[in-house]
């Protein structure tokens, strides 16, 4: 874990890496915001101009910089052959204000192992259908990365391990679709954005949350005391204000904790 003064100035240094130190995405729209970026981050870039005008990732100083594929790009209901839907912005407005995203990430399969920050890698975080169809399309936004990644740090601080697992992160419309309803998904989830992911702690790789609250059983107990420290690092980080949900198990799966920075405090 970066000690705390390191992680201050290294976030005064270089403010992509988030209040945690250890972002390692940053992303923007082609043309002069990426080149903007891009400039802002590395000055030597020698690509830079090819990278501001065509889509793709690319390496730079400390970091993975994406430019993204526009929104406009999406013809009807896809991207290419990837299915993606309709955004609610697209089908009659957004019930809670939120904005279309700007573009997506164009991942192709040698992308998902990149490291998106510190313990996080990207195909963590991709859509779970159309697993043969590449490249996919995905937006995973770097204030999502740091409030994780400051997750894990107070999970290690805590004494616990720092294994965050990601169960859901993008969501497209078109996959989130089936699982609205009463008790189930939001239509205007904050996973078509972005910004939100499902997460529990797993040290044993039983792909079930761990014991955090130390009763001896796994329950929704320990989402609760997950989410409790969620709210220690809001207190800390009002710049990544954002969601919290508790849920318990299910059929499917174990305890869950949902995690978001959409700006305003959520707690269901």
């Amino acid at each position: 874990m970066i000690p705390l003064l390191l992680a201050v100035q290294l976030a005064a240094a270089a403010p992509w890496l988030g209040a945690s130190g250890k972002v390692r995405l940053v992303f923007a729209p082609q043309g002069a915001e990426a080149r903007a970026a891009i400039a802002e981050i590395d000055p030597h870039y020698k690509n830079a101009v090819h990278a501001a005008a065509h889509p793709g990732a690319y390496a730079l100083d400390d970091v993975t910089f994406w430019t993204l594929v526009p929104f406009a790009a999406k013809k009807g209901t896809k991207i290419g052959h990837y299915r993606m839907g309709r955004w609610p912005q697209e089908t009659g407005g957004s019930a809670n204000d939120y904005t279309a995203p700007e573009g997506f990430m164009r991942v192709a399969a040698r992308d998902t192992a990149r490291l998106v920050s510190q313990r996080f890698r990207l195909g963590w975080f991709l859509t779970h259908d159309q697993k043969d169809v590449w490249p996919k399309y995905a937006l995973v936004r770097p204030e999502l990365l740091d409030k994780l990644e400051l997750l894990g740090d107070a999970l290690h601080a805590a004494g616990k391990s720092d294994r965050l697992t990601v169960m859901s992160g993008f969501r497209t419309p078109q996959y989130n679709a089936p699982g609205v309803g009463a008790g189930g998904r939001v239509e205007d989830s904050r996973h078509l954005y972005g910004d939100a992911a499902d997460v529990y702690v797993d040290a044993d790789g039983d792909s079930l949350m761990d014991d955090l609250d130390g009763d001896g059983a796994v329950t929704i107990g320990d989402a609760q005391w997950l989410a409790a420290l969620c709210d220690t690092i809001e207190a800390a980080h009002p710049e990544l204000l954002g969601g919290v949900g508790v849920y318990k198990a299910a059929e499917d799966h174990g305890p869950f904790v949902h995690v978001d920075v959409r700006g305003k405090r959520a707690r269901w």
